[in-house]
């Protein structure tokens, strides 16, 4: 008897074929970040906080300094640009990966601002971090705000740099979302992410310095490659999909941030645009310190970070005036 009852369907070779493919993938990927982790292991402490582990740095002396970065980075972005050694000699600087980046976990849940902000509040608190002025760049102004709206007794200035605070249509949006997709993305994080990231980031790093070039030392010293990892791909990704929304939350309660407050940027800065961001923010808080560093793009503090810590300086000195009355 013949006929195709015993035949495979037309189908199923090049699906198993897709299917070893996809493994092959993620095991490689798999390597790859052990081989990254092994090159970078972690520089700070550890800490538990509401079920989360938090890794962090706690440098120098002084009145509390937290610095708090921006997407797709992690400590070294604090730390290789120098600004770490500029500060503590006169502050304890305390600079935590935020949740998915560097060495710390993201559980499944809706990492807003304001949640991370809350996360921040506890460590600090178990670090016993009463009071701290706050320095945010990019995403991490969200997150810098968010704290001081939600701990206004914790926060004693914000100064925030290249940062994000108006809803905007966003073509990274669309481009680094894809990876947060529950299901589809947790696929795509251990299979084609990768190797998409880090065919492209390279130009994605010459874009955040422009005008600028890039730092001989953060080509250097930066570990690159810990932000190739599946985890920090789904950390940036949900990230990306959260600044509109999270802009728009947090936008109606500009006026009620009362601290000494400086906001300062690049002039030419490429990813957060100037004008409809820090110039606006600073019209709308009229007691804020506006800088504006003229050549340079977004990264402030790897292109100028003598700039950054005379604007924390200030910051920190209004905010002691301020609290001893």
């Amino acid at each position: 008897m013949t006929g195709g009852a015993g035949r495979a369907p037309r189908w199923l070779v090049p699906a198993l074929a897709s299917a070893a493919a996809l493994g092959a993938a993620a095991l490689y990927n798999r390597r790859r970040a052990q081989e990254a982790e092994r090159r970078y292991p972690p520089i700070g402490r550890f800490l538990d906080v509401d079920g989360v582990r938090l890794h962090y740095i706690d440098r120098g002396r002084g009145s509390p300094l937290v610095l708090i970065h921006g997407n797709g980075t992690m400590i070294q972005d604090f730390t290789v640009s120098g600004l770490v050694d500029r500060l503590a000699d006169r502050y304890r600087v305390i600079v935590i990966d935020r949740p998915g980046y560097g060495y710390s976990a993201r559980p499944r849940q809706l990492w807003t601002p304001r949640a991370q902000a809350r996360l921040f509040r506890s460590a600090l608190a178990r670090l016993g971090v009463e009071q701290a002025v706050v320095y945010g760049h990019s995403w991490g102004t969200l997150v810098a705000v968010a704290l001081a709206l939600e701990s206004p007794e914790l926060v004693r200035g914000l100064v925030l740099g290249s940062g994000y605070y108006y809803p905007t249509l966003r073509a990274d949006t669309f481009l680094l979302s894809p990876p947060a997709i529950p299901l589809v993305g947790d696929v795509m994080r251990y299979t084609v992410s990768p190797p998409v990231a880090r065919a492209i980031l390279p130009g994605m790093i010459k874009r955040v310095f422009q005008p600028a070039p890039v730092p001989e030392r953060f080509e250097r010293e930066f570990p690159k490659a810990l932000m190739l990892r599946p985890l920090q791909l789904r950390a940036a990704a949900e990230d990306a999909a959260l600044m509109p929304p999270s802009a728009m939350d947090l936008e109606r309660y500009y006026a009620e941030l009362r601290v000494p407050l400086t906001i300062i940027t690049g002039a030419d800065d490429q990813i957060a645009d100037v004008g409809r961001q820090s110039a606006r923010l600073h019209r709308e808080l009229p007691h804020s310190e506006f800088i504006v560093l003229p050549g340079l793009g977004h990264m402030i503090h790897h292109l100028s970070s003598g700039a950054v810590a005379d604007a924390i300086d200030r910051t920190a000195q209004q905010s002691a005036r301020m609290w001893a009355f």
